[in-house]
């Protein structure tokens, strides 16, 4: 969220509570800002599961692959050994390698992917700027309606979320969604 309304609440019940009422009344476009992980608030926003376990799935079976396929090459046709009459092809030691490529190249590339999707680092972002907006690593639950959602109004929407017991209500952004009949 670049842009919107933010509203200030005191406890996560109030905010978890506002977010359900706003989600009832059309909004979907929605955000909380809270200072540590509040047990409903996914659900409250309307949110799936995350989608990097399924983009996650391929370079799993890559690495796992790969590991194996390298140890194969080595142990099968760059450098067979005969020691013992044992068969060159053994897949049963090749099992802890294998996996612990499929664990390397998946914690690699998630990492790498996870901050694709979150679009971090973020060094700097409108609603920093909203006075007291520090307080949501703190203390304080935030609701963001992002300028973007249709069903934003914004007279109506400050006055929805003060009646949902907002302490606070500001614009973040640099200016201010358009005003609707």
């Amino acid at each position: 969220m670049k842009r919107g309304l933010l509203a200030e609440f005191e406890t996560p019940e109030a905010m978890l509570r506002a977010l359900t009422e706003l989600r009832s009344r059309g909004y979907r476009r929605l955000d909380a800002f809270t200072p540590y992980p509040v047990h409903g608030a996914e659900a409250a926003l309307g949110l799936g599961r995350s989608p990097l376990t399924w983009i996650l799935l391929p370079f799993a079976i890559a690495g796992a692959a790969g590991g194996y396929l390298v140890q194969w090459h080595n142990n099968v046709y760059a450098y067979p050994l005969n020691v013992g009459g044992r068969p060159q092809h053994a897949a049963p030691a090749f099992v802890p390698i294998t996996f612990e490529m499929m664990v390397l190249t998946t914690a690699l590339v998630g990492f790498v992917v996870l901050l694709v999707l979150t679009k971090l680092p973020e060094l700097w972002n409108p609603v920093f700027d909203v006075p007291g907006f520090e307080r949501a690593t703190i203390d304080r639950f935030w609701i963001g309606i992002d300028a973007r959602d249709p069903a934003l109004i914004r007279p109506i929407a400050e006055r929805d979320l003060t009646d949902l017991g907002a302490l606070t209500v500001a614009w973040a952004g640099s200016s201010p969604a358009k005003e609707r009949p």
